[in-house]
């Protein structure tokens, strides 16, 4: 008798060829043309578990090494399945597993309790040999922007700063609040290509060692410095003539949207300009990821749009522009997954097989999220008055041009010390 998952997976895949083996035995899935993906289970409860639960199951059956490949890998597996998904095929288990989740997302969002630090540190205090594995020479840990198409990571990586700089509109000796300084190199790189002083906030032990001493070994000490604090309580005293923030808000809780803005609000100079880098999806999710909420981000939330605007119109926050880059952090995943499985042996001696399917399971699916489900990454440029900017977008292209000079001769970063 078929287990549940070949029944269903009948329903679902008609193009392309899977190839589907374990105790059970072996059966194809498909009319042959198209992506060919293999797997094999290593016993017949594997199948039940994932039909039970794809949401969760099938990411832990992988990490658990209960699913082998013997052709592609686990991108392809998910891609084949999004190719042949036109809606959404679901089983009763699925169903009710599906109603106590958004049963608990609704109630989580309910609970103002700040779990901020603790989300955080189950993240990015990992050890920093981790993320030197894939990250680029700056480590930046978010979107690249891929202008041109087919430039390397690093330069990607070196655009998308320079694109954010030149909608800060930043000038000498400003003052700039990064909420979310990751490892420090967005700070250094506004200090030293527009002069302006950085305040760099983070919720990281671990980034802000990194941070710290590569700012020091920088010579920029006295122009950067980073703190570890909550936005939650920055000072109402202290304003900012910039704030940027990138990769962070993903993190803030879709039931704290508007105490974020209100505090952008508060601490932003009344002719200032703030730029805010995230991702985005196209409609509200009903629930988190269940893998990514309980192994990757716990506590965090990917926005749409029709979320974000409602919280920074209340806050009095003006949105001066929005650019949204579809595909980019696609490209950029990609680079990391293959830049993670080049050195997969590595990831293996600082933690062990099963976080290095973990880890791979997190970058193959969040890749997908861009090329196959229309996540996106929003740009949003926000000032407290109308004027504060141009009145039209050429003096992004114009900064962008001058800051490629200072890119052609900025000295080469430093490696992270461990």
């Amino acid at each position: 008798m078929a287990s549940s998952l070949r029944r269903l997976l009948a329903k679902i895949i008609k193009k392309g060829r899977l190839t589907v083996s374990g105790p059970a035995g072996s059966q194809v899935f498909g009319d042959g043309g198209g992506r060919t993906v293999a797997i094999r289970f290593t016993d017949a409860e594997a199948e039940e578990e994932i039909a039970s639960d794809p949401q969760l199951k099938l990411a832990e059956v992988y990490m658990d090494g209960r699913l082998l490949f013997e052709e592609g890998d686990i991108y392809e597996l998910l891609a084949i399945v999004k190719d042949n998904t036109l809606s959404e095929v679901l089983t009763p288990g699925m169903i009710w597993r599906g109603l106590l989740r958004i049963a608990g997302a609704r109630i989580r969002h309910g609970v103002p309790i700040n779990r901020n630090q603790r989300n955080v540190a189950h993240h990015y205090d990992l050890s920093a040999k981790l993320f030197n594995l894939f990250l680029d020479e700056d480590w930046q840990y978010s979107c690249g922007y891929f202008n041109p198409t087919g430039i390397s990571l690093y330069e990607a990586q070196v655009a998308k700063k320079r694109h954010i700089a030149a909608k800060l509109l930043a000038e000498p000796g400003q003052k700039v609040l990064e909420i979310g300084s990751g490892w420090g190199g967005m700070a250094m790189y506004l200090a030293e290509s527009s002069g302006v002083d950085v305040t760099g906030i983070t919720l990281s032990q671990e980034q802000l060692r990194v941070s710290r001493d590569r700012a020091q070994k920088r010579g920029l000490s006295d122009r950067v410095r980073f703190e570890l604090q909550d936005y939650y309580y920055l000072p109402a005293s202290t304003r900012y003539d910039r704030i940027v923030s990138v990769g962070m808000f993903e993190h803030v809780g879709r039931l704290n949207f508007g105490r974020y803005f209100r505090k952008a609000y508060e601490v932003l100079d009344e002719d200032g300009v703030m730029v805010l880098h995230s991702i985005g999806q196209p409609y509200p999710a009903r629930y988190n990821s269940p893998f990514i909420e309980k192994y990757i981000f716990p506590g965090g939330y990917i926005p749409s749009l029709a979320e974000v605007m409602p919280a920074v119109e209340r806050s009095g926050l003006l949105v001066s522009d929005i650019e949204i880059l579809p595909m980019h952090y696609a490209h950029t995943l990609r680079q990391w997954r293959e830049r993670f499985l080049a050195r997969r042996e590595e990831a293996a001696s600082i933690y062990d097989e099963r976080f290095v399917r973990m880890w791979e399971f997190y970058l193959a699916g969040s890749e997908m999220a861009f090329s196959h489900e229309n996540f996106f990454i929003f740009q949003m440029q926000l000032t407290r008055k109308r004027m504060t900017v141009p009145d039209n977008r050429n003096y992004i292209a114009e900064r962008e041009e001058r800051l490629k000079s200072f890119d052609a001769t900025r000295p080469p970063l430093e490696p992270v010390t461990f």
